[in-house]
């Protein structure tokens, strides 16, 4: 009596099969060893967490996300909902050279020193999990966008710090939204002094000048809605100086997206 035969490429499917799911085994016994020896810990406070790269349950509770109802050319938030489509007093009495302003959350609390440790701490893979929420708060402006254009450093401050956070925060929006990312596109050309304890007309003083589109870029820009990223939006000085070169440099309007930005009380 003859054995039935096995169909051809049967064997190599079953192999295929059984060569995955030992992968599959390894990637998680191997994650299960990592987890043994590096416990997952909270990237705010290194308390322990369920996942890895996530926030503790008092770290999270200590985030003021942005939502609305906020003004819909600052993005600040109002304290009540007076209907859609509003202007804060600031934005009609003051108008920003960009167009809307988007932010996910208050710079205060967890996210300040999320931002902190991003910035100053060498803590480069913060900006994935920054950068997706980031990214959440900007869904309506990636939509209409064309590009994203982080906020760049001078060469010198580059240098000494390594890297620009808010180029890695613009390399995960762009990501999640399928966007391009042109790192290229705005130039910072005068080394300007720290903004930290500046009023607003000194802010914008010490900013007049210092970026600027290189003419290889204008013809990416020309012609483009922008979305320009940076980690934390203060005054608006630095957002106006850098949409304003970016206009100049051919952009049809820049909208401004940050993970945090400052929020003054009334």
């Amino acid at each position: 009596m003859s054995l039935p035969q096995t169909p051809p490429g049967t064997m190599a499917i079953l192999s295929g099969r059984a060569l995955h799911a030992g992968r599959r085994w390894f990637g998680a016994g191997l994650k299960g060893v990592i987890g043994l020896v590096y416990p997952p810990a909270c990237v705010a406070c290194r308390a322990a967490t369920g996942e890895a790269q996530g926030l503790c349950a008092p770290c999270w509770a200590g985030m003021s996300f942005i939502e609305r109802p906020y003004c819909e050319r600052l993005g600040t938030p109002f304290e009540v909902d007076l209907g859609a489509g509003l202007f804060s007093p600031a934005a009609i009495a003051d108008p920003p050279v960009f167009a809307r302003a988007r932010a996910a959350c208050r710079f205060d609390g967890t996210a300040r020193e999320l931002v902190h440790r991003l910035k100053y701490g060498d803590r480069l893979e913060l900006a994935l999990m920054l950068g997706r929420m980031t990214a959440q708060a900007g869904r309506e402006l990636a939509a209409e966008a064309d590009l994203v254009v982080p906020v760049p450093l001078h060469r010198f401050r580059l240098w000494t710090r390594r890297f620009n956070q808010a180029a890695a925060l613009a390399e995960v929006v762009a990501r999640q939204a399928g966007l391009p990312c042109e790192r290229q596109a705005l130039a910072r050309v005068k080394r300007t002094r720290q903004q930290i304890g500046l009023t607003r007309a000194q802010r914008a003083e010490n900013l007049q000048g210092a970026f600027k589109v290189a003419p290889a870029m204008r013809a990416r820009l020309e012609g483009r809605r922008v979305l320009l990223v940076d980690d934390v939006l203060t005054t608006g000085s630095t957002a106006n100086a850098a949409a304003r070169a970016l206009l100049r440099g051919g952009a049809s309007a820049v909208d401004v997206l940050t993970f945090a930005r400052v929020v003054t009380e009334a």
